[in-house]
């Protein structure tokens, strides 16, 4: 409206202005402003402070603001270069009050003044404000909307509007208004003079009667004047003074000024216009005019950056304005960041630069540093890098764009979407992984998740993250509040950056992403798109979907393509439908021919027209090829995608002007146009069963597309809507609203999903992490929002119980659907097992609700698709009249399954959709497609937590019915079709199979032949014979043995029964297995069973405990069902028809109440000191056995818990034999090592003159007069069996009066067996040495002990004491976790449960938490430190002072123990130097620590009390069957054992962490005591061995009557049928024996151990004797024999000796496959030469003896444990090796064998130089050309002193030198110095040279884990023949003088005179052997 005053004069004071000179005044003043922007642009292009946009915009916004002084200028003022202060005046002075135009401007003058410093609209847009308002027909909305434009706090002047609204009306609609009338211009002197309402100037004289308008010239210098005074303003632009700036927000003018403390309305862009039409009302925004600053030009040069940059980045020259601002932050520091800017403005880039920045950081050498580097080295396993993208399309755009740029530093970018999924091993090599919210969400709130990729995550890009106002917003806060949690509780670094459009309350976003608001917060308005955008809103008339707004969008849309195209624009028009893609061209091309238009759309004249038409024509598409000829196109996600790509070039090339597309193309190509038109903004959401609002998002990114750069001044976006949605969008897109939390609608489900993960674990956790969500930050911000009053607010400003409430409701509503336990007394929330699978699987706690109620055991197939189409994730979905025809016509023909809803019911449709998806029948409406594929996107996944859900509840039958309808819908194949369907195959030959009714298990026993014929097709044959093979089969055997009456043990022998093809089986296949009633259909016990193609080959092991009841099913079932493929699988029945339950007597010894013994009952004084220094008076317990120990020779049987006091027991029984036997020894068996070392301690110390204890076990080698003169031995099972086969020849095994076994209970377990052989033995010794011996055997209490006690001859001496007899009574809880879950996942999910255990148990008492392995022992600590981290109190369980801490660190050698020291968490494992385990053993029994993660070893060595106990999991990683186990009760038990510590509590507190289908079991055998059976039938074989070999057994009858006094004949006839027994009659029963016998003497014989004769007689050859000597197995004895040959190599001899059975259990954990296969390449010997797996144990140990002997360094530190094992087991097995290949007589290979030994005793290769490994040198080969020293025979001969010149030539360090010499001078030379042969006999006399190291002449093994004593090998060989003729060894006593003769005399017999060698090797070092030739006459006889 041009400008009037006729009815406005100026009420100033002064004349009225001529409308001449106003017309010249508003004329000059836009000339001002024009001249303004152009001198800002081209003054502040160097400035980096500047930031001058819109000048007028600046000049309303604050017009008191001395910036703009002096733009007007008084007639005759004399201010000169004084700014002026330009104010509003008042319409005038009187005091009468006209109510007008000027008033309203003097009210709006009032308002801003007390405004002054917030958010508010300036003056032009707050008067525009109210004359619109005042404009409102309806009284209440003009009311109503006054109110929210001025606020609450302002509602006079809103009642003063009202009541005088008709006169400011009239005077509004009486002329235009020229609203710069009330703008006057005052000086200083003027303002000075103003006192509250405005006044006329004093100096009215001096006044002339009209203002001056400067001159332009003045105009420039005042403009540069106020550029000047603003240098120093901050970069941002400086909107408002009075409130806080940010650095980094750039913008032309503050848009989203808040009008009150209570709107939420932000003003429109300036310049807006508003059209109104007859059919539609157009607004329109138009694009920036000013661009912002260009920062001084210093845009960030390619050049000047590192090389990771510049590479990356190859192709750019400079970054742009956006990306150049952000640089400093995005790659210099590693701050969260929040990005908001246009689309188009190059944001992904900037997500590059975090990218690089990350990756930079795990660089070698580092880029900071070094940015010339010509190489960088990413350590690449160290890190991840997540970028959350909205949409799927868009992930696969970003892949593609990432993978391209940083592909030159090897980094993997990987897609993980709901398309897109990445196996474990696809996730470990990736680097970057592209997702969308939802994935991201589901990976990071499963328990059973993939922890490592979590924790590995350095870098969370979140685009798009304006959505949180979107229905997806929710997600968004979850896992950003999920990730920020992770960040406080773990110390770790993750960085978060955030990108979105440009939003209004951008600060509040920035707040919930933790990002510092004046560092890492970005703000770039619409001015930094690189091409402006011009937008247009239009609003039809119609009713949305209405015929008549769907007609007036037809026409405005044409209306507006047809402009476009009039000035030469391409166009876009984007619809919600595929179909409306064609629908939409067509309807364009028909209104242009009927208006005549169709000129515009033809594009014949392009140059690249005739090229195109050829592409067109060879497109498939008839819809292509008939539209495309005339300059238009169609675009979507269904089209082929030649035919997309096609489409694209040719829009890019211009021949095609209009393109008609969906959204997908805006998210997903990068495909530009001049203008873009969004067509109707109804899209059809099939959650919601209708049409919803477009999102903003994509109406955001489908305006992004809209102006070319560099061919289009500004860009041009249409949305088209109908009239009701205008103001919704104008208001979104331009930021008028601020974006609010949707996050409550989601609150119920996202906290299960924190309670099932752990991380909430109470009410106060709730109220914590609802203070890292946007809804908090929202909440405080805009409180009426959410239902907040100001008195809550103020009252609690940070809305703790506004959030304690939330989650308190949300919590009951959890309850109340059985998804958690909250126990609102305390407010702890336990998940349970249905609100964790809601969690994994994306359930509404709605749908559960329903499952609860509508789910029954017994339900079809059809029930089962009726409740899946009531699940709440369909809630929104509705029949619509249009659909009914399609859907009956489908419900007719394509629904197998019966429906019960009405077709026009929401559940009915959404069951015919479902079946007739099943059917993959093509539905025709499109509305029915969407429903369609969300339905069946929706249904798989809940029928997936269904069937979890039956099986939880041990449902059978409906576990079967939910698992096929998952595969149904997953396969699109019912379970009655076919299985073939699943494969390729053609619809004639699958309609022949199922008509035939032929299954797959007859196909499979048909030829190849056989089934072409069947299907009249010879060359399908092959084809289906092929397919079968690849189903995925599993044929499952059992053995079955009850434990119980009502416990029976399965275990399961799976076989996988086809042929493994990648293509079709992938890289994993997986199985449930469960066991079912056959009666009730219940299932017993359910298993996920996953198999590896590297083990399809294998039998796999599974073993678990069922509950049997009365009566007993006639059978049960196993059932094994492929998780994913359309087979019914397979189904074995277990029968218990010849099933014998074991009757079981427990027997219970009854505490009886005596009074106390004094230790004075002994009535030895010695004996009394001994124990008076504890205590004075025995326990209850051993008061009641005192006398029988003590008094009687009775053999005892001592069944007691842990702890109660049965090591005094035993001490008993021991004075006993002392005092009954004073010459006799006692032998103490230990299981464990552990346990020997500890009653070693114990005993030496406390026992010291009473009675002398040696130690004798692997570890240990006391010289034979140590053993002969100690009265205790101690020792372990398998050690004593060792030395008791040869009791003939050892007097102290002989002199053996008393047997003390601990832990006899073990007989069940692999060691049981020796255990049986110990008692036999010594009960076969005392009957032919006529001594008896006593036995004495301790356990904790079993259920079977009167069978034990018989064994052991107890008569009177059975004692079965209950748990309750512990000194310090026992709590005891259990607490269950989800089965089938990862073990690793499960031990994470145990540690908070662990944290929260301490802190209620025993918050400052000691706390021992057992876990499985070495790392969990890392993993617990490092959780529980994070724990301790977010406790007011970090460091808690720490009981040092700091100066004490720094001292015990500074003795620690293991990096994690001395991280957790830090926080009172001490270490214990096999793993840690002996230094280290010692120095925590010492803190933790003072106390010094509070917790301590040990593995089970601990429970056993160490006795180490605790008040509190956790046993953290109950399984642990078997090597031998490669799977995780579960643990021994008695393991179990003896770490129970340590809970409560006597003297210091009145109890303990025991806590069991274990699966939920274990709870029973442990439950009942933890109190009664578990049943104690017999291993002996599993390695009789290696038993009767011994036996033979000691000559015991001679005969088969021997061995039957040696079977009658184990332990294992009592068992099979009290519990036949755990032996496998169906015949229990004695006759039966000695079958079973005989066949026992037979088979184990076979396999002896098959070993060459024994010959069996006819007669009965069995003798033992010398492999027996020496099998039987060196305690090895005969299997390792056969494969030696069966492989040995003379000349054999070093590799080959290698190969046997990591092939002996005694490596079977080498454990092999998880991922050490590929460790092997690395530390090969590295090794001399391939191991794949080996011809076995990489994770076979025996390959395992071929490396790491390779790996000893080149002193190489091992991959992880659990290898360097399992070396230690493997090398305790070498030199014993290379022994043996060398004893046979001399029975052999093989000298070449026997030689070879020696020279490995002592190879492996050096550490050094055969060929190295033996003398480079003495100390100071390094090893060499033996031909390097720098140790051509001599041999090391001829060094050790050296005098000192030359030694020392030695060690100074070779450089030895100066410390070493000492120790080199002292080495060197005591190696063992040896010279003959006689030999001869006299009688039949070769005698030898050898003399050392030097004196020995040590006198029990010890040697330098620095290397092996043993210490290793001087031996020798005497041979008598002839080379020629390579025929060893004998051989002997021989080594010095302890103790004898070195310079003494040692004589060596053998004997053996040679035919006939021969000239042989007589050579000493030493067994350690590498020696020159002392040869000497010796002339033999033959017949000669070993000595």
């Amino acid at each position: 409206m041009a400008p009037s005053v006729a009815s406005n004069p100026v009420s100033n004071g002064t004349e009225q202005v001529p409308d001449v000179l106003l017309k010249e005044f508003l004329a000059q003043f836009k000339q001002m402003e024009d001249d303004q922007a152009q001198f800002s642009a081209n003054l502040l292009d160097d400035s980096a402070t500047i930031d001058i946009n819109d000048t007028r915009h600046e000049l309303d916004e604050d017009l008191d603001d001395d910036k703009y002084d002096g733009f007007f200028s008084e007639t005759e003022s004399d201010s000169g270069d004084e700014f002026s202060d330009v104010v509003l005046s008042a319409a005038s002075d009187d005091e009468s009050v006209s109510y007008g135009h000027d008033w309203l401007v003097d009210q709006c003058v009032k308002y801003l003044s007390r405004k002054e410093g917030q958010e508010t609209m300036d003056i032009e847009q707050l008067v525009t404000a109210l004359e619109e308002a005042l404009n409102l027909s309806n009284g209440d909305e003009m009311q109503s909307k006054l109110a929210d434009i001025l606020g609450y706090d302002d509602l006079d002047i809103v009642t003063e509007l009202v009541q005088h609204r008709d006169e400011i009306k009239k005077e509004m609609n009486g002329g235009p208004v020229n609203k710069l009338s009330s703008v006057r211009v005052l000086t200083k002197a003027d303002k000075k003079q103003k006192k509250g309402k405005f006044s006329k100037p004093a100096d009215d004289e001096n006044l002339d009667a009209h203002p001056r308008l400067l001159t332009k010239e003045e105009r420039q210098q005042r403009l540069a004047a106020a550029v000047k005074f603003r240098k120093a303003a901050p970069t941002g632009q400086i909107l408002d003074p009075s409130k806080e700036q940010y650095p980094h927000v750039y913008r032309s003018h503050d848009a989203g000024n808040v009008l009150s403390a209570f709107g939420s309305k932000y003003a429109l862009p300036v310049g807006t216009t508003r059209a109104v039409e007859d059919n539609y009302e157009e607004i329109t925004v138009p694009y920036p005019k000013h661009r912002p600053a260009t920062i001084g030009n210093k845009l960030v040069q390619i050049g000047d950056l590192d090389t990771v940059c510049r590479e990356t980045f190859k192709g750019y020259t400079t970054l742009n304005r956006v990306q150049s601002l952000v640089f400093p932050v995005a790659y210099g520091t590693n701050a969260n960041m929040l990005i908001c800017a246009p689309t188009g403005a190059g944001k992904t880039d900037v997500a590059m630069l975090t990218i690089l920045h990350a990756i930079a950081m795990h660089c070698t050498p580092s880029p900071f540093e070094e940015p010339d580097a010509g190489y960088y080295s990413v350590d690449k396993n160290e890190f991840k890098i997540v970028y959350v993208a909205p949409l799927k399309a868009l992930a696969a755009e970003i892949v593609e764009k990432l993978d391209k740029r940083l592909k030159w530093l090897g980094i993997a970018v990987k897609e993980l979407t709901g398309d897109m999924q990445l196996t474990r091993a696809e996730i470990n090599k990736t680097q970057i992984i592209v997702t969308t919210p939802e994935k991201w969400d589901v990976v990071t709130r499963k328990s059973n998740g993939d922890t490592d990729l979590v924790g590995k995550v350095k870098l969370l890009i979140i685009d798009e993250v304006h959505m949180l106002h979107d229905d997806r917003g929710a997600v968004i806060e979850s896992l950003v509040a999920r990730t920020l949690r992770q960040v406080e509780s773990t110390q770790s670094m993750i960085r978060i950056v955030g990108l979105s459009a440009t939003l209004p309350n951008f600060v509040d976003v920035a707040d919930f992403l933790k990002v510092d608001r004046r560092e890492g917060l970005f703000f770039f308005d619409s001015s930094f798109r690189p091409v402006p955008l011009e937008q247009h809103f239009i609003g039809v008339h119609g009713k949305a979907g209405s015929k008549q707004s769907n007609e007036n969008l037809d026409k405005i849309t044409y209306k507006k393509v047809v402009e476009m195209l009039r000035q030469d624009h391409q166009v876009m028009v984007f619809v919600h439908s595929r179909k409306d893609t064609l629908k939409t061209i067509r309807m364009l091309k028909e209104m242009a021919m009927s208006e005549g238009d169709i000129d515009l759309f033809d594009s014949s004249m392009h140059p690249r027209y005739r090229a195109a038409s050829h592409d067109i024509m060879r497109s498939k598409s008839k819809e292509i090829r008939e539209i495309v000829k005339d300059a238009m196109g169609i675009h979507h996600a269904g089209m082929l995608r030649t035919d997309r790509n096609l489409t694209e070039r040719l829009f890019t090339d211009g021949v095609i002007k209009v393109l008609c597309c969906t959204a997908t193309l805006a998210w997903g190509v990068n495909l530009p146009a001049a203008a873009v038109v969004i067509k109707g903004t109804q899209v059809y959401d099939a959650k919601k069963g209708g049409f919803t609002d477009l999102g903003i998002t994509d109406v955001i990114q489908i305006f992004g597309r809209a102006g070319r750069p560099q061919f289009e001044k500004f860009g041009i976006a249409f949305l088209c809507t109908t009239q009701d949605r205008l103001s919704h969008y104008m208001a979104a897109v331009t930021q008028q609203h601020p974006i609010e939390s949707r996050f409550v609608e989601r609150m119920v489900e996202n906290l299960n999903a924190e309670i099932s993960l752990g991380t909430v674990t109470n009410v106060d956790e709730g109220v914590q992490w609802l203070g890292y969500t946007y809804l908090y930050v929202r909440m405080r911000k805009n409180f009426m929002a959410y239902g907040i009053s100001f008195d809550e607010i103020e009252d609690d400003p940070l809305l703790g119980s506004r959030r304690r409430s939330l989650i308190e409701n949300a919590a009951r509503t959890l309850r109340d659907t059985q998804m958690i336990i909250f126990d609102e007394r305390t407010g702890s929330l336990t998940p349970k097992d249905v609100g964790r699978i809601a969690s994994e699987f994306y359930l509404l706690q709605s749908s559960v609700s329903k499952f609860n109620e509508l789910m029954k055991p017994n339900a079809t197939e059809a029930d089962m698709f009726a409740m899946l189409s009531m699940s709440g994730e369909f809630d929104g979905m509705k029949s619509r009249e249009e659909e009914m025809v399609e859907l009956t016509k489908l419900r007719e023909e394509y629904t197998p399954c019966q429906i019960a809803a009405t077709t026009d019911s929401a559940y009915g449709k959404i069951n015919i959709l479902l079946q007739a998806y099943i059917c993959r029948k093509h539905v025709e409406s499109f509305s029915l497609m969407s429903d369609t594929a969300y339905v069946a996107q929706n249904a798989a996944r809940i029928s997936r937590a269904l069937f979890l859900i039956a099986l939880n509840r041990h449902w059978g039958h409906l576990a079967l019915v939910l698992l096929s309808i998952c595969k149904a819908i997953d396969k699109r194949l019912w379970p009655f079709q076919h299985e073939l369907t699943q494969f390729d195959l053609p619809a004639n030959i699958i309609d022949r199979l199922e008509s035939q009714e032929v299954s797959t298990e007859r196909l499979r026993e048909m030829e190849p032949g056989e089934i072409g014929e069947l299907v009249h097709n010879k060359g399908m044959g092959k084809i289906i014979a092929r397919h079968l093979e690849n189903i995925p089969i599993l044929v499952v055997d059992y053995e079955v043995s009850p434990i119980v009456r009502n416990i029976l043990r399965v275990h399961l022998h799976i076989t996988p029964a086809f042929k493994w093809n990648d293509h079709v089986n992938g890289n994993a296949e997986q199985f449930w297995i469960w066991v079912e009633d056959s009666v009730k259909s219940e299932v017993l016990h359910s298993a996920k069973f996953i198999l590896t193609r590297k083990h399809v080959s294998e039998v796999h092991e599974m073993d678990f405990f069922i509950p049997l009841e009365d009566p007993l099913p006639p059978q049960i079932f196993v059932r094994a069902v492929s998780n994913t493929w359309a087979d019914p699988g397979t189904v074995t029945a277990i029968s218990f028809q010849h099933l014998i339950r074991p009757e079981i007597e427990n027997i219970q010894t009854q505490l009886l109440d005596l009074r106390p013994l004094s230790v004075a009952a002994l009535k030895n004084p010695a004996l009394e000191a001994v124990y008076e220094k504890k205590f004075n008076y025995f326990n209850p317990m051993q008061t009641m056995i005192f006398h029988c120990l003590y008094h009687t020779s009775s053999n005892v049987l001592l069944g007691s818990p842990t702890g109660s006091g049965k090591t005094v027991a035993a001490e008993l029984a021991m004075w006993w034999a002392f005092r009954e036997y004073p010459k006799s020894k006692v032998v103490y068996i230990a299981p464990m090592k552990a346990l020997v070392r500890e009653r070693v301690d114990d005993w030496s110390s406390r026992l010291k003159g009473i009675a002398s204890v040696v130690e004798l076990t692997g570890d240990s080698a006391p010289d034979a007069n140590l053993i002969r003169d100690a009265d205790i031995i101690i020792t372990t099972p398998e050690k004593y069996d060792g030395i008791s086969r040869n009791w003939q020849t050892r007097k102290y095994v002989q002199q053996v009066s008393l047997i003390i076994m601990d832990e006899i209970h073990l007989l069940a377990s692999d060691r049981g067996p020796i255990l049986e052989m110990i008692v036999s033995r010594m009960n076969y010794i005392a009957s032919q040495t006529k001594q008896p011996v006593r036995l004495v055997g301790m356990s904790t209490a079993v259920a079977n002990a009167g069978d034990m006690a018989g064994w052991l001859g107890v008569r009177e001496g059975l004692f079965n004491f209950p748990q309750s007899v512990r000194p310090v009574p026992l709590e005891m809880y259990i607490d269950g976790f989800q089965d089938n879950t990862g073990f690793c996942p499960l031990m994470k999910s145990m540690n908070k449960p662990a944290f929260m255990a301490i802190k209620s148990h025993s918050p400052t008492k000691p706390v021992l938490i057992f876990v499985a392995s070495r790392r969990q022992t890392r993993l617990t600590s490092g959780d529980l430190i994070n724990f301790c981290a977010m406790e007011e109190n970090p460091k808690r369980f720490l009981n040092m002072d700091e100066y004490e801490l720094m001292q015990v660190l500074s003795k620690i050698k293991d990096d994690p123990l001395k991280l957790s020291l830090q926080f009172g968490i001490g270490q214990h494992h096999a793993g840690l130097v002996d230094g280290d385990r010692r120095i925590v053993q010492e803190l933790f029994a003072t106390n010094k620590i509070q917790v301590l993660v040990a593995t089970s070893t601990l429970a056993w060595g160490v006795n180490l009390p605790a008040h509190l106990v956790i046993i953290k999991g109950t399984q642990f990683f078997d090597g031998k069957i490669e799977a995780y186990k579960d643990m021994d009760l008695t393991d179990i038990l003896q770490m129970m054992g340590r809970a409560g510590r006597p003297g210091f509590d009145t109890n303990g507190v025991a806590i069991i962490f274990t699966q939920d289908s274990k709870k029973p079991f442990y439950k009942r055998f933890l109190h009664t005591g578990f049943p104690v059976e017999s291993a002996l039938h599993k390695t009789l074989d290696d038993h009767l061995a011994a036996e033979i070999a000691g000559e015991t057994i001679r005969t088969r009858q021997d061995a039957m009557n040696f079977l009658t006094c184990t332990y294992l004949f009592r068992r099979v006839h009290k519990n036949p049928s755990y032996y496998g027994l169906e015949d229990t009659t004695p006759e039966g029963i000695n079958e079973y024996m005989v066949n026992l016998v037979d088979k184990a003497l076979e396999e002896l014989e098959r070993s060459g151990c024994v010959k069996l004769h006819n007669d009965g007689t069995v003798a033992p050859t010398p492999f027996l004797k020496i099998v039987s000597s060196y305690y090895i197995s005969h299997k390792t004895a056969r494969n030696l024999l069966d492989q040995i040959k003379r000349y054999m190599s070093i590799e080959d001899c290698l190969k046997l000796l990591a092939e002996a059975s005694e490596y079977d259990l080498l454990p092999v954990r998880h991922n050490e496959d590929l460790l092997n296969l690395e530390l090969s390449k590295r090794l001399r010997y391939r191991a794949e030469t080996m011809k076995k797996v990489m994770w076979d144990p025996h390959v395992k140990a071929y490396l790491l003896i390779q790996a000893h002997l080149s002193r190489a360094e091992l991959p992880i530190s659990d290898y360097m444990q399992d070396m230690v094992s493997v090398l305790d087991q070498c030199v014993r097995i290379l022994q043996a090796y060398i004893d046979m290949t001399a029975e052999l007589g093989y000298l070449s290979t026997c030689l070879t064998f020696i020279e490995i030994m002592q190879s492996i005793k050096q550490s050094i290769w055969f060929d190295d130089n033996p003398f480079t490994a003495l100390p100071g040198l390094k090893v060499t080969p033996m031909n390097h050309s720098s140790m051509e020293i001599g041999s090391l025979n001829n060094l050790g001969s050296m005098n000192r002193n030359d030694m020392y010149k030695l060690a100074a030539y070779l450089q030895v360090r100066e410390r070493d030198r000492n120790e080199f010499v002292r080495i060197l001078s005591g190696i063992p030379i040896l010279e003959f110095e006689s030999v001869g042969e006299r009688n039949t006999t070769v005698r030898a006399v050898m003399r050392r040279k030097h004196a020995p190291l040590t006198a029990d002449y010890k040697c330098y093994c620095p290397k092996f884990p043993k210490p290793q004593f001087e031996g020798w090998f005497m041979i008598v060989g002839d080379k020629l023949r390579d025929e060893l003729i004998a051989l002997k060894r021989f080594r010095p006593r302890a103790g004898m003088p070195w310079r003494a003769p040692m004589n060596v005399s053998m004997n053996t017999v040679v035919t006939g005179p021969r000239n042989a060698e007589i050579v000493c090797i030493s067994d350690t070092y590498l020696l020159d052997s002392v040869k000497q030739n010796i002339s033999l006459t033959g017949d000669l006889t070993i000595l």
